[in-house]
């Protein structure tokens, strides 16, 4: 995988389980949003709409794939790169890791549309000048220490 990168630290909840322990398929979407999330605030974008840009993301497409099941309190790292970028989209490649066990991973298409009339616009002049500057660059510190 290359291009930037992160690695955000989540601990299993029982909210994230079913009965028996295991976490429901959708929360894996959750932690890859907070991940795609986190690495878009470390290249300086805090927000999933950029209002001031007239820009607003959301989910063009999504791919994934379940490999084996986290556990209750499992201590996992959901990871986010940035695959490739167009002009109106950025693809991610996700994966959540239990240790070096891959669990989870996810090609996941991020459009960039108007807010107002829900059209696809190209990504604002600021977050192409980023990412162009910071290729390369890993982000993969984990932001959240997770006690044993």
């Amino acid at each position: 995988m290359q291009g930037h990168a992160l690695g955000l630290a989540l601990r299993v909840y029982i909210e994230d389980t079913d009965a028996g322990g295991i976490v429901y398929y959708v929360n894996y979407l959750k932690y890859f949003e907070r991940a795609r999330t986190e690495l878009m605030r470390a290249l300086g974008f805090a927000r999933a709409a950029l209002p001031e840009a007239g820009c607003q993301f959301v989910v063009h497409s999504m791919e994934v794939e379940y490999l084996r099941p986290a556990l209750l309190d499992d201590q996992l790292v959901a990871e986010a790169r940035i695959a490739s970028t167009g002009r109106a989209r950025i693809d991610f490649v996700q994966r959540v890791l239990r240790g070096a066990e891959e669990l989870c991973r996810a090609r996941i298409g991020i459009a960039c549309i108007d807010p107002v009339t829900r059209r696809p616009r190209a990504l604002p002049a600021a977050l192409r000048e980023r990412l162009a500057s910071t290729a390369g660059v890993d982000h993969t510190p984990t932001l959240t220490e997770i006690p044993t």
